[in-house]
């Protein structure tokens, strides 16, 4: 899992039957302890309803493929958790 904020939406309206009605959003990766980039940011299927500007938890690869809504679904990548707050070493870096 990694950590991510929603930066946009992808609006596709030509797609394969298998993610039809799946909301696709662009995620860009952040460090744990600043919140800052971390990464390139990349297209996630949304597992949770998230929105622009909140922080996620995302997974990739096969892991992507193991939720109730992507199981058999040509994805890789997906939102699997919308972040309330994120402590480090006993500091809270992040509050919903």
């Amino acid at each position: 899992m990694q950590l991510a904020r929603v930066v946009g939406t992808v609006v596709s309206t030509q797609k394969t039957k298998l993610i039809t009605g799946m909301k696709l959003l662009v995620v860009e990766p952040v460090d744990a302890r600043t919140l800052q980039a971390a990464g390139k940011p990349l297209v996630a299927v949304d597992g949770v309803g998230a929105g622009e500007g909140e922080v996620v938890l995302y997974v990739t690869g096969s892991s992507s493929r193991l939720t109730e809504r992507t199981k058999d679904r040509p994805v890789d990548a997906t939102i699997m958790a919308i972040v309330d707050f994120v402590e480090v070493d006993g500091e809270q870096t992040f509050a919903k």
